[in-house]
């Protein structure tokens, strides 16, 4: 059975990140969901003055480091905070490919953001994705050319909407296999 670990960094709704694990251990079968309840806090080196952002591989760097104890396969970071990476204007997470440790940011992911109502449901599916998404790169996957997959790289909002929760034909073979080879391993 795997072991996803979701760490809270910063303050984090409860409600969403119970969601959240309610949902994630419904995409992936035999996963065993937890939330760490003390928060990490955010590391202030990550902040760039100058893009009034955070660097997400440095939070990625920081998150890998706070949970390198923490009994689990995976560990994936929530924040609020707005994340970037050198030569893009933001990213809605990141994660090792492959690897231990993934990281998403709900700042970008809420309509408000963008000028329109609050819409929990919309929220919370574009949080879902955008999990989905990362923890997919800790196993072992790109992404993918099809805009309907989870795995498609999201440029804009428009991109995490158009998509689905849920891996292509083509990414989720692949992901079994993956699953199959670290299974060996352990």
């Amino acid at each position: 059975m795997t072991h996803i670990l979701i760490v809270p960094i910063g303050q984090i709704d409860l409600n969403i990140l119970n969601i959240l694990r309610d949902k994630l251990t419904q995409i992936f079968p035999n996963t065993n969901c937890n939330i760490l309840r003390d928060e990490m806090p955010i590391p202030r080196q990550a902040y760039n003055f100058t893009r009034s952002q955070f660097f997400s591989t440095q939070l990625l760097e920081a998150l890998t480091a706070y949970s390198k104890q923490a009994e689990a396969d995976r560990i994936l970071g929530v924040t609020s905070v707005d994340l970037y990476v050198p030569n893009l204007n933001f990213v809605f997470g990141e994660a090792q490919c492959p690897g231990r440790t993934a990281l998403i940011s709900l700042h970008r992911l809420q309509p408000e953001f963008y000028g329109f109502s609050p819409n929990a449901e919309l929220f919370l599916e574009r949080i879902l994705k955008e999990a989905v998404h990362e923890l997919g790169h800790t196993l072992g996957l790109g992404h993918c050319e099809r805009p309907e997959c989870v795995m498609f790289f999201s440029n804009s909002i428009l991109d995490t909407d158009r998509k689905y929760s849920s891996f292509c034909k083509t990414c989720n073979r692949t992901l079994e296999r993956n699953l199959e080879i670290l299974a060996e391993k352990n």
